[in-house]
């Protein structure tokens, strides 16, 4: 069977930590051979950590997402530290999301600093930790990408590299994250019928710099939109894939398990 990896997912995550063991034999069944449960807390990292270590095909991050407004604040150097462990393979998930943000006009008293500079900081500080560990970047950017291309070229993001998860945007900030040495990753949403213009951009992405995930248990793929997304269905995102670029789906299951292990070095077959 043709062998996909699922490049982002939430196995922690309700619904699918309380049926985990279905979920991954429905990936298995699907030729998912490997996923990889990303991080949004460092207070959730413990148990991505140690689903990684139980399972051999699956692989974890350390990072806090740009939305998170709890728990603890990393430093570079506690990035460095938690990454310093054979089954973590990137930083992240991070990068800059105003699309939930009151930004600047929502001041934090406690601290005296906006919510766009606390987000930007916190990027800045997980690039510096990717650069530092020699581990790539997951990128999460919405309704902020001129200024997550900003702070990219500032930091040097292109000197560790990674990837533009859950794609969305337009060709233009594909090509610049391209330029930085980013993969681009496609979702569910590209089956979305109103996804026409994000097709254009996937037919358009160079075959070495393609990667496909789920998001799960979010974003769940035409023809299950609107349902629990999980692992196993990575492969209407190669399915959709394929037929945009006019190519097999065993093509673009190669080429992006390829593509996967290139980026994520640390990861083992």
């Amino acid at each position: 069977m043709t062998l996909l990896v699922d490049s982002h997912c939430h196995l922690n995550f309700d619904p699918l930590n309380t049926c985990l063991e279905d979920v991954l034999q429905r990936a298995r069944d699907n030729g998912v051979g490997h996923m990889l449960c990303v991080a949004v807390t460092l207070e959730a990292y413990p148990e991505i950590r140690q689903l990684a270590q139980q399972h051999a095909h699956i692989f974890a991050s350390v990072g806090v997402h740009p939305n998170e407004t709890e728990g603890h604040e990393p430093s570079v150097d506690e990035l460095v530290d938690l990454a310093d462990n054979p089954r973590v393979v990137a930083i992240g998930e991070t990068g800059l999301d105003y699309f939930r943000s009151q930004g600047d006009l929502s001041y934090d008293q406690t601290n005296g600093v906006g919510r766009h500079l606390q987000q930007q900081e916190r990027f800045r500080h997980h690039i510096r930790a990717a650069k530092k560990s020699g581990k790539p970047l997951i990128i999460h950017t919405r309704d902020a990408a001129q200024d997550t291309l900003r702070i990219m070229r500032e930091e040097g993001a292109g000197e560790i590299g990674g990837v533009m998860h859950c794609f969305t945007e337009s060709q233009d900030v594909a090509r610049a994250a391209l330029d930085l040495n980013f993969y681009i990753s496609f979702s569910g949403i590209v089956t979305f019928r109103n996804a026409e213009a994000l097709r254009d951009v996937a037919k358009n992405v160079p075959a070495d710099r393609l990667l496909i995930e789920t998001d799960s248990p979010y974003l769940a793929p035409v023809p299950y939109r609107g349902k629990t997304n999980e692992p196993a269905f990575v492969r209407h995102v190669a399915e959709c894939l394929a037929n945009l670029r006019q190519l097999s789906v065993e093509s673009i299951a190669d080429l992006t398990t390829r593509n996967f292990f290139t980026l994520f070095k640390h990861a083992t077959r």
